[in-house]
């Protein structure tokens, strides 16, 4: 079997899709382009994720003859080396990548899985066809997909999100707490600027002129920043040159523990934002990006929200500042609105716990079990 997952994300879900097709076989090898997390089941990674991990029309560019260079030397690797041809094919997320590998590959015989549909529902709806000419199967994240698929005459299966079985129902925030040297009685902001260098470029400096701002309102107020460990050493130089580095505790990795203990995150648009939400916790979400990129993908957008809690409720649950809205003093003013309720409107606070909760149970249903049935089924067919 060969995998391919770009950016941290893809190999978060990869790795816990391979903890249900190794339950299910336990002889299976699998090679491809994968990060840490799938590295620790086993896998082989003829690739790191990170060379994938490029978002922005312009950012891609840049990167443009590397990444195609990766995808025509794995085409040819698993077309032409016969010990190297799999029995299936399975791409996860990444589909500007993924999705021509997998129509070079179904055009040879090859069968071929993509899991977590493109988001044709949220932008590019004309990416439908070439998921239908690409796949064999979609493995959806979201309940409402895999009808929305199959309209276009794409088979799909829905088997829930990986991360609703992590992430438990009621994360332990004291445990959390004591982990990371907190106290139960501290408020603590959650900053995450993104896991790709892109992001970190163009949020990190905001987002910590944010914490700035608010740390003058509220000094009292902890703040916590889960670092990618590829990039802690940009953070750190970045939160210098905002001069906030003495008011930040940076961590190498550990974000799951970090939104646990968290009261409220100010985070980047991406996978990010529901685990925050499935940690039952209030966001502020901002994005910013190259300004060329920004003026193709808005004008794809189908929808009025960019944040996946949102998209999810379909209303603005949380606040999201984006671009040009994206600035240190409206982030700052959004966290301390948040703060505020903290101590003076609880009732605020709870409504978002109660309707992520609502979310978070929608989102689970034992996926790596649904994913390793359709795709044992894809095999027999």
């Amino acid at each position: 079997m060969v995998m391919v997952a770009g950016e941290a994300s893809g190999d978060l879900l990869a790795g816990l899709l391979l903890d249900g097709l190794k339950a299910r076989w336990p002889a299976l090898t699998c090679g491809g382009i994968g990060g840490p997390q799938m590295a620790s089941r086993g896998f082989q990674a003829w690739w790191p994720s990170d060379k994938l991990a490029v978002r922005g029309y312009v950012e891609v560019l840049r990167h443009y003859r590397e990444i195609v260079g990766i995808r025509e030397q794995l085409k040819n690797r698993l077309l032409n080396e016969g010990d190297q041809r799999p029995d299936i094919f399975i791409g996860v997320d990444a589909p500007d990548f993924n999705l021509d590998l997998e129509a070079a590959l179904k055009s040879q015989g090859i069968k071929t899985v993509h899991f977590v549909s493109p988001s044709v529902w949220a932008w590019r709806a004309d990416r439908v066809e070439k998921i239908r000419r690409s796949v064999d199967h979609v493995l959806c994240i979201f309940p409402f997909e895999p009808a929305l698929l199959a309209a276009h005459g794409i088979a799909a299966t829905y088997v829930g999100h990986p991360l609703a079985n992590v992430i438990p129902m009621q994360p332990d925030r004291a445990a959390a707490r004591r982990k990371l040297g907190l106290q139960d009685e501290d408020t603590v902001i959650a900053i995450l600027p993104g896991s790709r260098a892109s992001e970190i470029k163009y949020l990190a400096s905001r987002f910590f002129k944010a914490a700035a701002l608010v740390k003058r309102v509220q000094p009292a107020i902890k703040f916590i920043v889960p670092a990618v460990p590829l990039l802690k050493n940009q953070i750190e130089q970045l939160a210098d040159e905002a001069g906030v580095r003495a008011d930040l505790q940076i961590v190498e990795g550990q974000s799951h523990t970090v939104l646990a203990a968290c009261d409220i995150t100010l985070i980047a648009s991406g996978t990010a934002t529901l685990e925050a939400a499935l940690f039952k916790r209030p966001m502020v979400i901002a994005y910013n990006m190259n300004w060329l990129s920004w003026q193709i993908m808005r004008r794809k957008k189908l929808q009025p929200w960019v944040g996946l809690p949102n998209i999810l409720c379909r209303e603005f649950v949380v606040p999201e500042l984006l671009q040009d809205a994206a600035t240190p003093e409206a982030m700052a003013g959004a966290l301390l609105q948040w703060v505020d309720a903290k101590f003076s409107a609880p009732d605020k606070i709870a409504a978002v716990e109660q309707r992520f909760t609502k979310l978070h149970a929608e989102l689970q249903r034992d996926t790596s079990q649904l994913a390793s049935n359709a795709i044992q089924k894809i095999l027999e067919d």
